[in-house]
């Protein structure tokens, strides 16, 4: 775990579209905290949790590419090969594919990491890296005359390039109803009571009303 750790620290340290260490960590920790309510294998749970990000797609030229650094980061970190293929498929599965693309995680392990992620894509922290990263990429503030989608494949979703808030519409407002858990839908109600009422604030300024 440890050797993971050190590893996941070296690669992500100062990435700057919030997919950095800190955001592992988050992850990590809310992952355990729902554990203890949900139950689960912890060392897998741990194990995924800071893995999750290592080969993220959008910080690698493909899916491949990513799958093989994080395969590295396991296999050099000693990690048992059993351990190793759960942690994998939680991996592959952990993605966000598209508004109308149903999530695939049967592990409960995975759906606990999945939750936890998920959890730090909304609220404060989740709008914070929202526009982290819309501007590390280039997205418009935004835009009204672009129109939000909801895409029916994973292609369709990571080619679109649309205005950052267009991304609450077409991902962030939609996990609070696809949390997995108990714990993690309890949690989520706060965050996306938060997120709505920034996107009001949001449009009221950006009309003049406020």
């Amino acid at each position: 775990m440890q050797k993971v750790e050190q590893k996941v620290r070296e690669l992500l340290s100062g990435e700057s579209s919030g997919h950095d260490w800190y955001h592992v960590k988050q992850v990590r920790d809310m992952a355990l905290r729902i554990a203890e309510k949900e139950g689960g294998d912890k060392e897998i749970i741990e194990l995924a949790a800071l893995a999750h990000d290592v080969g993220d797609r959008k910080l690698h030229a493909s899916e491949q590419k990513g799958e093989e650094v994080t395969l590295a980061v396991l296999k050099e970190s000693n990690v048992p090969e059993s351990v190793m293929e759960k942690v994998m498929d939680i991996i592959r599965r952990m993605s966000f594919k598209g508004a109308d693309v149903a999530d695939d995680m049967p592990m409960l392990e995975g759906k606990i990491v999945q939750d936890a992620d998920r959890l730090y894509a909304i609220g404060a922290i989740g709008i914070a890296r929202t526009f982290a990263y819309g501007g590390a990429n280039g997205r418009l503030l935004y835009d009204p005359d672009v129109s939000t989608e909801m895409h029916a494949s994973k292609d369709a979703y990571y080619a679109n390039k649309s205005p950052t808030i267009n991304h609450f519409y077409e991902k962030l407002l939609l996990l609070k109803d696809r949390m997995q858990t108990k714990t993690g839908r309890e949690i989520a109600e706060g965050r996306h009571a938060y997120m709505e009422e920034f996107l009001r604030r949001f449009m009221a300024e950006w009309e003049a009303r406020d």
